[in-house]
């Protein structure tokens, strides 16, 4: 018969065994005490070197494979001034398609005499949040203009964009919160919904029927529900269906929020976003949000909308309390930037002429662009990762600068070149662009150029 167990699942005789070991470790009545036996030293755990990183190993591993095959990379390349149709790198002008001046307002006269004369005023920084010593007029002059120029009640602006969407969203978003987003969403507004501990659930890219049937199943069993869709996507160079949004948003009673970082000053007859290209009142959007790098020549991001949720969010999202205030110059130059576009729409009209050229040349000369519109963005497809990193080097050498877009960004086999406009460029711009970059792709496909081809090279010259 078993011996009966006590607490903990231990034997009576057991339990008698630890209690009698107990005792005898006890302090003795004199005060004195038998000396423990000398405890083992625990061994320290080797500390990871960032080095031995295994996300750093793969970035390694495939700059390996690269330089093996002689394909260097196209990252980090030196610009030696202003990026707009042309820029100039290691001495040479290349024809430029890697930046985000749509309008030609960064380097604008009016619009650097700005920012100098901010820095004249107040100094290159405010030196501290705005919540306690960084107000500035020019702040609040700039979240006006903003706010008016959207035409809704307010604005508040971050001095990051990629902070605005993680900040606004993982503050105004909550546990028992649901947030749906597109599946080509920027990385910021994957990265706010997770920091806000919500329940996340992706659609298929532009997707309303689909995005219909997640409402349909899930809304109702969270108190807040958040749509987030991107203005203008800048992997693909489309965009949603807008009206259609609105109409789910009066169904379903969910907050719409709309990422315009690439499509203000781009979409709409003044360039006053996808609200005016789509004919909706913007204050049918509950959350618009937008940055200051693109069109308006700065750095950082705003929130606009309603007065209650930019004076919310100044007063307590993280990104905004605890971050010093825009910088002076910034500011003034996306002021300025402003008063550009609000003076010469016909920026607006001449890029989306660009970009449209693009396209219908681009297809002719039987290239894919996937599902680009065609308004400042567009894609050409390679595929193969290895194979469009290549041939962003081949379109360099012939005078062309266009980044090539690869796995982890995109799924492996949608690796593309992207291709970014300015009103700026001219058409002889994009016809040479097409021509060269028609030629050199389809060189690289007839030489079966890519991560294949690498493998079998690596494998033959791997040693036995």
């Amino acid at each position: 018969m078993s011996e009966r167990r006590g607490v903990g699942a231990l034997s009576r005789s057991a339990k008698d065994g630890l209690l009698s070991a107990l005792r005898q470790s006890a302090p003795k009545k004199d005060g004195s005490a038998e000396a423990p036996a000398p405890r083992a030293k625990r061994a320290r755990k080797a500390q990871l070197r960032f080095q031995d990183l295994p996300e750093l190993k793969d970035i390694r591993t495939q700059q390996a494979v690269a330089e093996l095959i002689g394909v260097g990379t196209p990252f980090f390349r030196v610009h030696d001034d202003r990026a707009g149709a042309t820029t100039h790198i290691d001495g040479r002008t290349i024809l430029n398609f890697a930046s985000y001046n749509y309008l030609g307002l960064n380097g604008h006269p009016e619009v650097s005499a700005a920012a100098k004369a901010a820095i004249d005023r107040y100094g290159t920084s405010v030196s501290a949040s705005r919540l306690v010593a960084g107000e500035r007029p020019i702040h609040q002059e700039l979240e006006g203009r903003i706010a008016r120029f959207i035409g809704v009640e307010a604005a508040v602006c971050f001095v990051s964009g990629h902070a605005t969407n993680v900040s606004a969203i993982g503050h105004l978003m909550r546990q028992g919160d649901l947030v749906l987003y597109d599946s080509l969403a920027h990385n910021s507004i994957v990265v706010g919904a997770t920091l806000s501990g919500a329940t996340r659930r992706l659609f298929p890219h532009n997707d309303l029927d689909a995005l219909e049937e997640m409402l349909i199943a899930h809304a109702h069993g969270h108190a807040r529900v958040l749509v987030v869709v991107e203005g203008l996507y800048s992997m693909d160079g489309d965009f949603p269906d807008l009206k259609r949004l609105v109409a789910l948003r009066e169904r379903f009673g969910f907050w719409l929020m709309v990422d315009e970082a690439h499509s203000l000053g781009v979409l709409g007859k003044t360039g006053r976003g996808i609200a005016e290209e789509a004919g909706v009142d913007p204050n049918e959007i509950d959350i618009w949000m937008g940055t200051l790098s693109k069109t308006l020549s700065g750095c950082g991001g705003y929130i606009a909308g309603s007065a209650a949720l930019c004076d919310y969010l100044k007063f307590s999202a993280p990104g905004f309390v605890y971050s010093v205030g825009m910088p002076p110059p910034v500011a003034g130059a996306a002021i300025a930037s402003l008063d550009v576009l609000e003076r010469e729409p016909e920026r607006v009209a001449k890029l989306r002429a660009i970009g449209q050229r693009f396209v219908e040349k681009a297809k002719a000369a039987g290239l894919d662009v996937g599902a680009s519109a065609g308004f400042a963005i567009s894609p050409v497809m390679v595929g193969d990762s290895l194979r469009a990193v290549h041939l962003a080097n081949r379109l360099l050498e012939r005078g062309v600068n266009a980044l090539p877009i690869i796995h982890p960004a995109v799924p492996e086999r949608s690796a593309r070149l992207r291709f970014f406009f300015t009103s700026e460029h001219e058409p002889a711009h994009i016809d040479e662009a097409v021509a060269v970059t028609a030629d050199e792709h389809a060189k690289l496909a007839e030489a079966g150029f890519g991560i294949k081809m690498a493998a079998a090279l690596a494998k033959a010259t791997r040693p036995a």
